[in-house]
């Protein structure tokens, strides 16, 4: 029982060193321009995808109202609420 108490207390102390290291050196060029790309990704994806569903359903399903650019605009939406989770996930995980 004291084995497991000192090696989970070890795993504590090496995860909080890390964050303060972490913490105190700046992220740098390639890790900024890597989240930009995730963000970047994160959003293009959906609001394409949904521009593409929309497309397809405007041609098949004729109707009132434009599919692609409801659809186009709800991508965006859940591509910018996604980024928004991902972005505020690793500001907690820091």
């Amino acid at each position: 029982m004291g084995d497991d108490n000192a090696r989970f207390a070890a795993q504590i102390a090496a995860k909080a060193s890390r964050k303060l290291r972490g913490q105190r050196v700046s992220p740098g060029t390639p890790l900024g321009m890597g989240l930009m790309g995730v963000v970047g990704w994160s959003v293009a994806v959906p609001t394409v995808a949904g521009a593409f569903l929309g497309l397809w359903l405007d041609d098949h399903h004729r109707g009132a109202h434009s599919w692609t650019l409801a659809l186009l605009l709800a991508g965006l939406t859940l591509g910018c609420a996604n980024a928004w989770f991902w972005v505020a996930r690793q500001g907690n995980d820091g």
